[in-house]
């Protein structure tokens, strides 16, 4: 539930569409691609959660598997997307809740609540976190199921759209451009973004070795297959609509199926404010299980000397959780007031794609070259093949980064890099806390 609250399954409205336009309704076809693809990646955090139940997610693996001071890049331009994303999650409800309340209200009416919220619930523990987030994700799953039944109705008795059901052409028509939906494909590759954060929550998972790797496959497998069935009838539904706002077409989604499958504007209006209502709830559980997993990536950070230990490798003995880093990523949210959208999300892009692709490198160097698991078919195939198979769609989705990510993700990776200098002393020796753990392992928080 926390990897499924992670990745807003309400999100489907919002990119809905600009990527209809784009790959000229076809929909559903780029998001198979996409669940496709990420499957690769997914499966590869599940290996090495498996090898290390970490916290650290990308950070230790690469870390472990690779080399220690390239696992601290890793783990640097994974903070790009961990430590923006909750902020990334006030901004959209601060949106949304602009559309509902009032436009004329300061935004730090808004964002300093909601950052409290957030921040509060994470403080009291990570079972605070799921059972919140579980609530969300019904209410979230009760509404979309309500909007697909309105879609049923007015696709078989209100004549909208195709009038049918059934029907193969929002998977493939005869003019559909392989390209356009592969680019739309890349577009959406965003919406999974999530499953990568339960690694991060390995420390406080009863058999974590099993359960997490199963977490992580079913969070992306269910989140792909609610993603295709969604936009399916959608894309019935909404043959030859030409949406006013493609980039923010969630409001015109709801608002468009309320007023022709239900009986009055007010009917339709109402519902579409409920919908914006779960919308801000969505973004907020997505926020809340972001700030849970960087906090918990500084810990291990923190516990391994690359940053503060007194600050970051601190757990509050009471609640259990790392207190100060979770404080210190709420004092990030409230940046939200300052920051605009479009620029914050290139913030997330780069640290994201950079872990998915080491993540992937790292199951082919420990399973295939340093444990030499390579001796069989099924060896190939699942420490060779999906693991280059996940860093190919990585690299494919790097080069369709906009030029501002980059140069962002790069500056960050440098600052990073300065750092590491300098507590390495110039790379010759790592830091104290970080050797003393290699050699006589804590006990997992």
């Amino acid at each position: 539930m926390i990897g499924l609250a992670y990745m807003q399954p309400m999100t489907v409205f919002d990119t809905f569409g600009i990527v209809s336009m784009q790959t000229g309704a076809h929909v559903p076809t780029a998001y198979i691609i996409t669940l496709i693809a990420m499957m690769f990646t997914a499966l590869s955090y599940g290996k090495m959660v498996r090898y290390y139940p970490s916290a650290g997610s990308a950070y230790t693996y690469a870390q472990k598997s690779l080399n220690p001071n390239l696992g601290f890049v890793i783990g640097w331009c994974t903070m790009l997307d961990y430590l923006f994303n909750p902020m990334i999650n006030i901004l959209l409800a601060t949106i949304y809740l602009k559309t509902l309340i009032s436009d004329d209200i300061s935004i730090w009416y808004y964002v300093i609540p909601l950052t409290i919220a957030m921040t509060y619930v994470n403080y009291r523990g990570v079972e605070l976190v799921a059972n919140v987030n579980t609530l969300i994700v019904f209410c979230q799953l009760l509404l979309m199921g309500i909007f697909i039944a309105l879609v049923i109705k007015g696709l078989m008795f209100d004549g909208v759209g195709h009038g049918t059901i059934a029907s193969t052409k929002p998977f493939f028509t005869p003019d559909m451009q392989i390209g356009a939906v592969a680019a739309g494909s890349a577009i959406l590759c965003f919406s999974f973004l999530g499953f990568d954060g339960l690694s991060s929550l390995s420390e406080e998972t009863k058999n974590a070795a099993k359960t997490v790797p199963r977490a992580i496959f079913l969070t992306t497998f269910i989140g792909g297959l609610i993603f295709i069935g969604m936009t399916y009838f959608m894309q019935l539904y909404f043959q030859g609509y030409v949406f006013a706002n493609p980039e923010e077409s969630q409001p015109e989604v709801l608002l468009y199926v309320g007023e022709r499958s239900l009986t009055s504007f007010v009917a339709a209006t109402f519902f579409q404010s409920v919908g914006l209502w779960l919308a801000v709830l969505a973004v907020c559980a997505s926020g809340i299980a972001a700030h849970t997993g960087v906090s918990r990536m500084m810990y291990v950070m923190g516990r391994d000397g690359v940053l503060p230990p007194k600050v970051f490798g601190y757990i509050n003995p009471k609640y259990k959780t790392p207190s100060i880093n979770i404080v210190i990523v709420g004092i990030v949210c409230l940046t939200a007031g300052f920051f605009d959208l479009n620029f914050a999300l290139h913030l997330v892009n780069f640290g994201a794609l950079t872990a998915f692709f080491f993540v992937n490198l790292c199951v082919v160097v420990q399973y295939y070259i340093r444990d030499s698991q390579r001796y069989t078919f099924g060896h190939n195939i699942h420490y060779l093949l999906f693991p280059m198979l996940g860093m190919a769609f990585i690299i494919y989705l790097w080069f369709n980064l906009e030029y501002t990510a980059l140069v962002i993700g790069l500056v960050w990776g440098m600052i990073g890099l300065v750092y590491l200098a300098f507590i390495t002393k110039g790379f010759t020796q790592y830091p104290k806390e970080f050797i003393n753990r290699n050699r006589n392992p804590e006990p997992e928080i």
